[in-house]
């Protein structure tokens, strides 16, 4: 037998099979038959190490081990790209794409969550693996590239080469990566691009080649010198050199288009097989480039529109402690400002002393921030890694803030409470609260006015808002105000008087007594002063209402204070009933419905409340029992799961249109 002849039929057989299989998903062989030729190669190499070269197939295996990684300068900078997190963003980034250089049309590809590499060919043979380090200096990661089997270790083109593309691992590589890692009782990776990322910077290759690494190549660097013209043709170009691209990117004629593909991904980006965090815009025409320009860090003629983070890292800078209407004290993280599902955020709740202590909160910390139901920004969890070294327990505070009183916690709960009934931070809260737009909705009485007017004895209780009529000449003549903005201000607090009955059973403040339970119990109990005869056996017995909220009831309209302040303000005229509005139809009468994005047509609570006058329900997360969520833009993980559960999905479009019926 030529051995050498031998060798070179079986690289060329295990180059097509490899290429079938990792490229093309479609294998011409099976797995044994692949086995079993490379394990034909590796004897013949090993017996006659002479013929064996570095584009061999052999390579994928690993084997080579190094004391460090070298660095390596890139030739044409790896340079980043902005980023855009809305469709305002990207509208923004077209029409500067337009005033440059009139129409164009754009590339899309999906954004894989891994780590940028670059690979270099010489006389058609890989000679350089490399990360993009800072984007001016990477690492030499050669051995551990030529274990990607989507990564031809040999082209058919003899001129200098080089593509850019993303590693990265499979949600399928990476589940097997840690099964076997829980196997043998070690600690599980935490995600795929931090599992690839550690895999191409291993030292010893054959690590590397057991992780089953791939990737995707997105640009080929210089491309003028091979003739082409458009990112679309050198991706082409790419994959007839035998390289792997994404099948999913996609030429869009405009904007537009472009938003529908995100659109879309961003509902299916579950049921990828790989991780993806955003989508990356490209103008086709490479001849365009020079015109649009560039910026230090990034090409003007590409953008990258990162999925709104569900979870973020930032450090907390301090912790502070606010007092609510009803006196419990809640601790605050002072964040560095970061976004998150695409808001900036710089102060997330820690709700309690046992949530912060139960986690090990500290001042200075580095911690991981989500938004709770996509809205309230908190604290997940403490990066421990990253404490520092003299960091100390945080306590909670013995006194209130504001009034210095000293904070009680009744057993079987976890808050803190000013008890001081004068406490100014209570009162404060309390009138702000009662004027605020969810419940007596009093515009123009907002968190400032109220302080001054509080500060200036204007304001001490609920009823003296209805009482500030009497101090008109007062108002009028204090700097900041007028004849007119008092005028106005004073008209508003008269028409908050007709609000239904459920707006101010939520505006007195009532502890656990929020927005939705006010309105039940004002449909069952159409009249205020028939809240002063009710005992807690009847409140349970109404849905949504536990005893906890019972209690709080009927101590609330028991007390004789309150029961004054009740009948004062109906002495002013405030409406004391239930009055119902809703008009059943067909298409709400008890059917659920979610809100979810930002609502360009109606505001949310415009929304809520015509889905709920029309007899149906709103809900603050999905679930199986959903009807319907309307998703707005910027929709995130309620839509997705919305998706996942097969719930209709209404645009706001769609939505107005069942309104209008």
């Amino acid at each position: 037998m030529d051995i050498k002849k031998r060798i070179e039929e079986l690289k060329g057989l295990l180059v097509k099979y490899s290429y079938e299989y990792y490229n093309l998903d479609n294998p011409s062989v099976s797995d044994q038959e692949f086995d079993a030729l490379l394990h034909e190669l590796i004897k013949l190499e090993e017996d006659n190490p002479e013929f064996k070269t570095s584009d061999s197939p052999t390579m994928r295996v690993g084997g080579a081990i190094l004391d460090k990684f070298t660095k390596v300068t890139h030739d044409v900078p790896m340079m980043s790209l902005s980023n855009a997190f809305n469709e305002q963003d990207l509208r923004s980034f077209d029409e500067k794409i337009i005033k440059a250089v009139g129409s164009v049309t754009y590339n899309v590809e999906l954004k894989i969550d891994g780590l940028a590499g670059s690979i270099k060919y010489e006389n058609g043979s890989l000679v350089l693996g490399a990360t993009r380090g800072n984007g001016v200096v990477g690492e030499d990661i050669t051995n551990n590239v030529k274990t990607i089997n989507t990564i031809p270790l040999k082209i058919d083109y003899l001129e200098d080469f080089e593509v850019r593309g993303e590693i990265f691992m499979s949600k399928k590589s990476f589940k097997k990566a840690n099964y076997e890692r829980e196997r043998l009782g070690k600690e599980l990776f935490k995600n795929p691009r931090n599992c690839a990322a550690g895999s191409v910077r291993q030292l010893n290759s054959k690590v590397a080649a057991s992780r089953n690494l791939d990737m995707f190549i997105y640009s080929v660097i210089s491309p003028s010198n091979h003739d082409l013209n458009s990112h679309t043709d050198a991706l082409n170009y790419a994959k007839d050199l035998g390289f792997k691209i994404n099948p999913l990117s996609k030429v869009c004629k405009n904007i537009d288009q472009v938003i529908e593909y995100i659109l879309e991904y961003t509902e299916k980006r579950n049921n990828l097989l790989y991780e993806i965090d955003g989508i990356v815009v490209k103008v086709n025409d490479m001849n365009q480039y020079s015109k649009i320009g560039y910026t230090a860090k990034s090409p003007k003629w590409a953008i990258a529109f990162k999925f709104p983070a569900e979870e973020v890292i930032t450090k907390i800078n301090s912790i502070t402690f606010q007092v609510g209407r009803t006196g419990q004290i809640t601790p605050v993280a002072n964040l560095n400002p970061v976004i998150v599902q695409g808001s900036t955020v710089s102060r997330a709740t820690l709700h309690n002393e046992d949530y912060f202590v139960d986690k090990d909160i500290r001042e200075n910390d580095y911690v991981v921030i989500k938004k709770a139901g996509d809205i309230i920004p908190e604290v997940v969890r403490v990066v421990v890694d990253r404490r520092e070294e003299n960091s100390v327990r945080f306590e909670m505070i013995k006194n209130c803030p504001v009034c210095k009183s000293e904070l009680s916690r009744k057993p079987g709960e976890s808050g803190h409470y000013c008890a001081n009934p004068e406490c100014d931070a209570k009162k404060t809260e309390g009138l702000i609260h009662f004027a605020s737009r969810k419940a007596m909705n009093i515009e123009g009485l907002g968190i400032r006015i109220v302080e001054q007017f509080y500060n200036d004895g204007f304001l001490n209780s609920i009823k003296d808002i209805y009482l500030l009529k009497d101090r008109r000449e007062e108002l009028i003549v204090k700097e900041g105000f007028g004849v007119k903005s008092i005028d106005k201000l004073l008209e508003n607090i008269e028409i908050s008087k007709n609000k239904n009955m459920d707006k101010l059973m939520f505006g007195l403040g009532i502890r656990h007594v929020g927005e939705k339970v006010s309105k039940v119990v004002a449909t069952n109990f159409t009249n205020m002063f028939d809240m002063f005869k009710l005992d807690k056996d009847t409140l349970i017995d109404i849905d949504e209402v536990g005893e906890v909220i019972a209690i709080s009831l009927v101590n609330y309209f028991r007390n004789e204070d309150n029961i004054k302040l009740i009948n004062d303000l109906s002495d002013l005229g405030l409406n004391m009933e239930y009055r119902s509005n809703v008009v059943q139809k067909v298409e709400f009468s008890g059917k659920t419905f979610v809100l979810t994005g930002k609502l360009e047509i109606y505001k949310r609570d415009e929304a809520k409340a015509l889905i709920e006058s029309k007899g149906g329900k709103v809900s603050g997360s999905v679930s199986k029992k959903t009807d319907y969520v309307v998703a707005g833009t910027d929709a995130g993980s309620k839509l997705t799961k919305a998706l996942s559960l097969g719930v209709k999905v209404l645009t706001e479009e769609e939505f107005k249109d069942l309104i209008d019926r």
